[in-house]
């Protein structure tokens, strides 16, 4: 009796523990990752097999990188996130469903199957190799450091539309890097606000540095430039993309709404998956991008 008790009791820790480590890869984050696919749609290569198969293989490549830093980020702040409130409970590692030893293990197996995505897009993987090393900056500098941490977060966009780009071997315009880093700098401001507001400056060392009014002007600034460049890059490279900018225009006011009076923002990932209307205006982008592009496309 006690043999069989303690078998199904082994069985469910070791599935808790499974769960907990791909948990601790936090997959739902991934979709952060979709800026992979920007070049493809704005290189009108959506229908060209070839481009799409680098463009997931690019994005899985990411997404697995992306999910290393994670584990890096949470190895690091394991005792911090022990006396977080919320993340004591949410963190695998912090709430002791996952062992550092079982972190580091799924680390090492995630590097190493990045080591073998040199040999399928050495390019890509040169970018992700600069990703990683920002993060890593990133967790054990970088994100104590006010106005630089934002920056961070920020280039990471970027590198995911680098990347992106690397891997269907189209140039970056010049216009979509300005996009992404402002639109990018504005999702990591309302981040840094919406820890203030709901947590107060207790949640991070850098919070001590920020003020929410500060962080307001930061957010302002960066939506009006993504706006504004995104409008001159349809108007002067793909005026055939006019009919998306009130996708545009309404997903920055929606993501306002839901930050201001839904107390969402925090996860920028969490605050879209979570909004049916904003889902839709991302989806109605796609959409509308792709067909307003399928001409050139076919």
């Amino acid at each position: 009796m006690n043999s069989n008790t303690d078998h199904t009791a082994n069985k469910s820790v070791s599935s808790a523990a499974l769960f907990g480590l791909f948990k601790l890869m936090r997959p739902r984050q991934w979709v952060k990752n979709g800026f992979v696919f920007a070049p493809l749609i704005f290189a009108g290569l959506f229908l060209q097999w070839e481009a799409v198969s680098q463009a997931v293989l690019a994005f899985v490549l990411f997404s697995l990188a992306s999910s290393a830093t994670y584990i890096v980020n949470d190895l690091r702040d394991i005792e911090d996130d022990r006396k977080h409130p919320v993340k004591s409970l949410k963190r695998p590692l912090a709430s002791g469903q996952v062992k550092p030893g079982q972190a580091v293990t799924l680390l090492l197996g995630l590097y190493a199957l990045l080591i073998g995505g040199v040999f399928l897009q050495p390019q890509v993987m040169a970018v992700i190799l600069a990703y990683l090393l920002l993060n890593l900056a990133y967790s054990y500098f970088l994100k104590h450091q006010p106005v630089l941490d934002i920056f961070t977060i920020a280039i990471g966009f970027v590198l995911r539309v680098y990347a992106g780009a690397m891997a269907i071997e189209v140039p970056v315009s010049s216009w979509m890097f300005v996009t992404t880093l402002s639109l990018a700098l504005f999702l990591a401001a309302i981040k840094r606000r919406q820890e203030l507001m709901q947590s107060g400056d207790g949640a991070r060392k850098v919070l001590k540095m920020y003020s929410v009014s500060i962080v307001d002007k930061f957010a302002e600034i960066s939506a009006t430039g993504a706006l504004l460049f995104y409008s001159f890059f349809v108007m002067s490279a793909r005026p055939e993309l006019v009919v998306t900018v009130p996708f545009v225009l309404f997903g920055l006011f929606r993501y306002w709404y839901i930050v201001e009076f839904i107390g969402e923002g925090e996860s920028p990932t969490d605050a879209l998956l979570a909004d049916k209307q904003l889902m839709l205006t991302v989806l109605g982008w796609v959409i509308a991008s792709v067909w307003a592009l399928w001409p050139a496309a076919a």
